[in-house]
């Protein structure tokens, strides 16, 4: 299907090897208060409509620059899922949109998927995405072994113990982790800690790659982008004839917020499936954005309200009584200059083929996608209203 509202999906031809640099970071705070056996294809598809469920969100509520990353969220939600119960645990998983992929006879299916799908993407090297999780707890606080375990297993995490009466060092400490892991590209992801915390879940992806052929900075040139009818600002734009990323690009004088309720998994993979090589002459403005979300004054209303509040069963993290999660933080930053792009993101829980113009220009607002293409697995996502505002 082709969408009027649409001038153009585009993969651009010289793919991306990738000169991404992109790193996600999510951290869990806790305080006191039958079918067949589903594929990685479908948890991306699965992850894919929660993007897009999530993208709507937080577009509804500003028109300025968006950028996350699904898959840095998903990841440590899907953890969180092994410590919760009853009604917490439906509720993660169906918003997450993962409930249909759950089987009672595997209770340890869905985070064995994600697994799997973290070895798939990274199974031939040809690019570097580096996860790693963590869990910081208390010292006197006693974590059910069987959580712990499966946190080990499935997710490879490493078990630190911390004072978090000594919030300074605490914070401290957290930092440094994150800072490490992300290769400086996070360097202060907390500053205060909340004195009641158990237990911080954190999970880092470090992605990186280069542009197989990079922009001649030469050719780099001051050009116009035209944020709506009345205005316009002037862009470092790049060019080359040929790039790897889905770039969606909604006709001239096209409000793109049309554009909104017509991206869904389904038309993504069509997007996706459909798209050819073509010798196109690209132009695209250089990029450099941070987007920071609260997303714990999103979720509730994504179908997980029981989480962050006195009901929330978290019983198979902990026998402790009382605990809930009470922040989530995500915080994204992504650049794309004539070498490649650098992304870094950081999330914190308190606990169809189109027929091109030969001149593709990139110079209103669009929507970008970022994905591993044998899974369709979707990494980042986001869209740019005006390309000088970080």
């Amino acid at each position: 299907m082709v969408f009027k509202s649409l001038q153009a999906a585009v993969m651009v031809v010289n793919r991306l090897t990738m000169g991404f640099t992109i790193t996600l970071t999510f951290m869990c705070f806790l305080i006191p208060v039958h079918q067949a056996t589903p594929t990685i294809s479908q948890l991306s598809v699965k992850n894919m409509d929660f993007a897009m469920n999530l993208y709507r969100k937080i577009s509804s509520y500003h028109d300025k620059n968006i950028f996350f990353s699904p898959l840095s969220i998903s990841n440590s939600f899907a953890a969180l899922s092994m410590a919760s119960g009853g009604v917490t645990h439906e509720e993660l998983l169906r918003g997450l949109n993962l409930q249909q992929l759950e089987s009672v006879n595997q209770p340890e299916l869905i985070p064995k998927l994600f697994q799997l799908l973290h070895e798939n993407i990274t199974k031939n090297g040809s690019l570097k995405l580096d996860q790693a999780m963590a869990m910081f707890m208390e010292r006197h606080f006693e974590v059910e072994k069987k959580f712990e375990n499966d946190i080990k297993m499935f997710f490879d995490a490493d078990v630190r113990s911390v004072d978090f009466a000594d919030t300074e060092g605490s914070i401290r400490s957290i930092n440094q982790y994150i800072r490490h892991k992300t290769e400086d590209k996070i360097t202060e992801m907390i500053s205060d800690l909340d004195p009641e915390t158990r237990l911080m879940l954190i999970n880092t992806i470090f992605f990186q790659g280069a542009w197989e052929l990079p922009f001649n900075p030469d050719f780099t040139r001051s050009s116009p982008f035209y944020i709506d009818s009345y205005n316009v600002v002037r862009v470092p734009t790049m060019y080359l004839e040929g790039v790897s990323m889905l770039i969606l690009l909604p006709n001239k004088d096209m409000d793109y917020t049309l554009i909104d309720d017509e991206i869904t998994a389904e038309r993504f993979l069509s997007w996706v499936t459909n798209l050819y090589q073509t010798k196109l002459e690209i132009n695209m403005p250089k990029l450099k954005m941070e987007q920071s979300y609260s997303l714990h004054t999103l979720l509730p209303d994504m179908g997980m309200p029981s989480v962050f509040s006195n009901s929330a069963n978290l019983t198979k993290l902990s026998k402790n009584q009382g605990l809930k999660v009470s922040e989530v933080l995500h915080k994204a930053v992504i650049e794309v200059d004539e070498t490649g792009t650098t992304a870094a993101a950081a999330t914190t829980i308190g606990i169809t083929p189109y027929f091109l113009p030969r001149t593709f220009y990139i110079n209103r607002p669009f929507f970008f996608f970022i994905y591993h293409e044998e899974t369709n697995c979707l990494l980042f996502m986001g869209r740019v209203i005006d390309p000088t505002k970080n």
